[in-house]
């Protein structure tokens, strides 16, 4: 599986943006899909994720309310929108995906995407 994730930029705080993560080789609908983040000199961090059937998702408490994620099966694509942004935010986001459920572990997905930057501005 090939995922590509794009729609990273810069913003200003209360700002948005919505990122995409695009699949190919395999479709989506066995996988769960999730979102990570690594801000500099730290480590990768659990943000979304979303089960394969798209009936449920769980979010890291620190953007609970503020993002969103989503998938598109039939697309192959998984988003996270993203709202009220904060300089904290600030972060390379990587999709991961997993034929399992999707745990708040870096350590666990199969498959990572290469990352797009997201710099918030205050």
């Amino acid at each position: 599986v090939q995922l590509v994730e794009s729609g990273g930029g810069l913003v200003q705080a209360g700002g948005s943006l919505r990122l995409s993560c695009a699949a190919s080789g395999r479709t989506l609908s066995g996988l769960s899909m999730g979102w990570f983040r690594q801000a500099p000199g730290k480590e990768r961090a659990f943000v979304a994720a979303i089960w394969r059937s798209g009936g449920g998702a769980y979010y890291a408490n620190s953007v609970k309310g503020r993002f969103t994620i989503s998938r598109d099966n039939a697309k192959n694509t998984v988003y996270l929108e993203m709202n009220s942004l904060e300089p904290e935010d600030t972060a390379v986001y990587y999709c991961a995906a997993d034929p399992k459920i999707l745990l708040p572990d870096p350590n666990q997905p199969d498959y990572w995407g290469q990352g797009t930057q997201v710099t918030v501005s205050s």
